[in-house]
């Protein structure tokens, strides 16, 4: 029969390999139960394996973000919105920096890629409506201004995550949203007030 799970422990457990992660600790199936109340059995319980565990806690990164941009409102500004998008991926990651840093560990496989996928795909439906309500030219791949977006956020926020820029550099999307939104067929006026206003909405330099 199998062993009940409990998502409390779980939850602990993952917050604990995370926090290992970022101090550098060895992490151990002894190491990672410490101070948990959970037994290293709870290890397999929960996960199968430590193997198991790494992937469940790099998968609860895209789990969560998904859940902050679930979040975000969808107004009548397609524009407003993707930054806004962008604003809550910057602030999960300046929030969750040991979940931010699994997230995108090549080395650890995602069990449920479609879940992952599905964060992207926020920024694609934003560039969809865009495109559709004239903001970007008709030839625009959604797809592509939603990438463009995300890796704007990544390299920011990487740079200020890890060093060596303070979080004030972050509100240097804001010329850069801008400017990839005019060059995808947007009035750039009207770009920049879009894209300011989503940015005043989430501001994630703030504190």
């Amino acid at each position: 029969m199998a062993r009940p799970t409990d998502p409390a422990v779980r939850r602990r457990l993952l917050e604990r390999a995370a926090r290992m992660l970022r101090d550098r600790e060895p992490v151990t199936l002894r190491s990672l139960v410490a101070g948990t109340g959970a037994s290293t059995m709870a290890v397999y319980t929960h996960f199968g394996s430590m193997e198991g565990m790494w992937q469940a806690l790099r998968q609860e990164g895209f789990t969560s973000l998904e859940e902050a941009f679930a979040k975000i409102p969808v107004t009548d500004d397609p524009l407003q919105d993707l930054t806004a998008l962008v604003c809550a991926y910057l602030r999960h990651g300046l929030d969750h920096p040991d979940l931010y840093r699994v997230m995108f560990d090549a080395s650890i496989e995602l069990v449920d890629l479609p879940a992952a996928d599905a964060t992207l795909d926020y920024l694609v439906r934003a560039a969809r409506r865009a495109m559709e309500a004239g903001r970007l030219d008709s030839g625009t791949e959604p797809l592509d201004v939603a990438i463009q977006s995300w890796a704007i956020a990544h390299g920011l926020l990487s740079l200020v995550a890890g060093g060596p820029l303070p979080r004030e550099a972050l509100q240097h999307a804001v010329p850069i949203l801008s400017a990839l939104f005019a060059g995808s067929g947007d009035d750039p006026q009207r770009s920049r007030r879009s894209v300011q206003a989503g940015w005043n909405l989430q501001d994630p330099g703030g504190r």
